[in-house]
């Protein structure tokens, strides 16, 4: 299913994007307007930490990482390291370290620095956790998952683990919301900067929006009208799809 707006708690409407839009929304950000991609990462890193130290409270447990190649993936190991900076029990599963840009393989050798663990996606069925981060592929979903990234997802067991997606659970349309070969359902979803327009399934659990910095201007040269103030005082809201007009 897809969704044209999304409701906040406190009654505010945002819009919802395409993949086609979001990715002119990253391209104007990162080659016009900034913030820079460290920026965008580090903030999508640390907001999706936070959701994540929410949820297990007072209580360190083991939480899994799984992290891709692209950006996504950079965020994803970025929330490894504030949370093995805090306490908690880490252990990242990179797809293909080999693969990684820049600015995501700055984010892994920060990480390499702090006392979380690294387990080969080979290993992955070995590693139990009571908390997983996907963080596998977001938004730029181009058909089935391969490769090692399809390897990860048929092996990791997360029937007694709460999932958090890192901007859309892996497997699924960012567009329409359906799957195109096996995904991860989640229990959470931290989607960043707005919406997708496919996340109005329950595969995704509740939902959140992240902040990350991206400027009103980024949005009006893209052609996407957002309500300024849209987080309060705050980074991340809890959001919910708008319901259909019925006819």
């Amino acid at each position: 299913m897809a969704t044209d707006f999304f409701r906040t708690t406190a009654g505010g409407r945002i819009p919802a994007v395409t993949a086609a839009q979001m990715e002119e929304v990253d391209r104007i950000a990162l080659t016009e307007t900034g913030p820079n991609l460290f920026q965008m990462m580090e903030n999508a890193g640390r907001n999706l930490a936070m959701a994540v130290l929410e949820r297990l409270g007072t209580h360190r447990k083991d939480v899994i990482v799984l992290a891709g190649t692209g950006n996504n993936g950079g965020g994803g190991i970025c929330a490894a390291r504030h949370l093995a900076n805090r306490g908690v029990a880490v252990t990242l599963v990179m797809s293909d370290a080999s693969l990684l840009g820049d600015v995501a393989s700055q984010q892994l050798a920060v990480y390499r620095q702090t006392p979380g663990k690294e387990v080969a996606p080979a290993d992955v069925d070995q590693v139990a956790g009571h908390l997983v981060i996907d963080a596998l592929i977001g938004y730029r979903l181009d058909g089935p998952a391969r490769g090692s990234v399809a390897d990860i997802m048929g092996a990791v067991d997360t029937t007694d683990a709460f999932v958090i997606a890192l901007d859309v659970p892996s497997g699924l349309d960012a567009t329409t919301g359906e799957p195109t070969g096996p995904f991860i359902p989640a229990d959470l979803t931290v989607t960043v900067a707005l919406p997708k327009t496919g996340l109005d399934t329950p595969a995704c659990g509740l939902i959140e929006l992240s902040d990350i910095g991206i400027p009103s201007e980024v949005y009006r040269r893209a052609g996407i009208a957002v309500p300024a103030g849209s987080f309060g005082m705050g980074y991340r809201i809890r959001i919910t799809p708008e319901p259909p007009v019925l006819a």
